[in-house]
């Protein structure tokens, strides 16, 4: 996402310009172009780029720079494609609605801005909620405080929220990767965002991020005792790295 975000800011950029622009390492940045280029988002204005991008890692886990790297590769940018005119269909449009309803369980204009930018506007979405909550089909309300504006939500999650309150908290971990849909830091909390790449990682305790792991460090986002530091430390890299070497990070 920070590797798109930049391109869609400044335009078309070479790869050295992306890795300081995103704040991002050199693998980090060519496996999120990687997913970008499957996703048909971005592009390059040449083969090499691709071709870079293709290229099977050297021993030792590098890619080889002599030929086709990515520093040669020229420009990348979003790739040019016709705005969906699906959109302007009304059962297309309520497909999407309930799509993120399904995603999220609770839905509210701040909530979407992390999802891609060719979803319809929020105001077509909301047309589409407010005639669900008239035909009972979901809730509308306030579920998350701290946001203005109408937020809507499955009958089921309303349940579910409910059931949140009452249960004490459980102080148990829950370890996500940063492409993860509830990746919602810097969305949903103060702060920059996490970007959603897979190999980052995200750390929640009673439904509050406590820890990120991002270009190769750790970084805590609440104090702990140093016995339950380790314990968060492993919970958060459990996946992300072998277990002999959590202890380096």
């Amino acid at each position: 996402q920070a590797v798109a975000d930049f391109i869609r800011q400044y335009g078309a950029s070479f790869f050295d310009e992306l890795v300081e622009g995103a704040g991002l390492l050199r693998p980090q940045v060519e496996e999120a172009l990687g997913e970008l280029v499957a996703l048909g988002i971005v592009t390059s204005d040449s083969f090499a780029g691709l071709r870079a991008l293709l290229r099977k890692p050297a021993a030792g886990g590098r890619r080889r720079t002599t030929m086709f790297g990515m520093e040669s590769a020229g420009r990348w940018a979003l790739a040019r494609r016709p705005q969906p005119q699906m959109h302007a269909r009304p059962e297309a449009v309520e497909h999407l609605a309930r799509t993120l309803l399904l995603r999220y369980g609770v839905v509210f204009w701040r909530l979407i801005e992390r999802e891609a930018p060719w979803l319809p506007p929020w105001r077509d979405l909301l047309r589409v909620y407010r005639r669900l909550e008239a035909r009972g089909e979901i809730r509308g309300g306030r579920f998350v405080a701290g946001f203005s504006g109408e937020q809507f939500a499955l009958a089921e999650a309303v349940g579910m929220l409910r059931e949140v309150r009452r249960k004490p908290p459980s102080g148990s971990w829950v370890s996500l990767s940063g492409a993860d849909p509830l990746n919602l830091v810097g969305v949903l909390t103060p702060g920059p965002k996490l970007a959603a790449l897979t190999g980052n990682r995200l750390l929640y305790r009673d439904g509050l991020p406590v820890a990120l792991f991002a270009s190769g460090e750790v970084q805590f986002l609440e104090t702990f005792d140093p016995a339950t530091q380790w314990e968060a430390r492993k919970a958060l890299l459990r996946g992300a790295v072998p277990p002999s070497l959590v202890a380096l990070f």
